[in-house]
């Protein structure tokens, strides 16, 4: 299905289902094997929510709420460090509520996927901390893990 298709399928059958591109949602949803079912959303969205929203530039993103605020949203990709800002509700176009990993199924809404969401938001501001920790021990140890 082409990306322009995205909103005309959500209308007719209530449901989309396609694999992401990209690796910005890693852990969650890998690129290329993992499927994504977005349907419509009720409403305003809240915290932890995983809008699928248009850009003005016309690309579609896959990200996570991290904040709600009065007149739009702040977004942030699990594995991204930057936020966006200023995504209001006329952008979205639907709202991730599974994953299908391996053939199976995984709701958003489960216990282990709120419990994740939470977790993955309240480590965002040390990321950047993180990787580059990581970058130097790589680079200290190299990749391979032999010395």
């Amino acid at each position: 299905m082409s990306k322009t298709g995205f909103e005309e399928e959500l209308r007719r059958s209530g449901k989309l289902i396609y694999t992401n591109v990209g690796d910005s949602m890693l852990p969650l949803i890998r690129q290329d094997r993992d499927l994504v079912v977005i349907e419509p959303a009720a409403g305003r969205l809240k915290k932890y929510d995983v809008p699928l929203y248009r850009r003005p530039s016309g690309q579609y993103v896959l990200h996570r709420i991290v904040r709600v605020r009065a007149e739009d949203y702040v977004l942030c990709g699990d594995n991204r460090i930057r936020c966006e800002t200023g995504v209001i509700d006329g952008q979205i176009i639907g709202v991730l509520t599974a994953v299908i990993r391996d053939g199976k199924t995984v709701s958003v809404r489960g216990l282990r996927c709120r419990l994740y969401a939470r977790l993955i938001c309240a480590v965002r501001p040390f990321r950047a901390i993180l990787r580059r920790a990581g970058s130097g021990l790589r680079r200290l140890f190299g990749r391979s893990g032999t010395t």
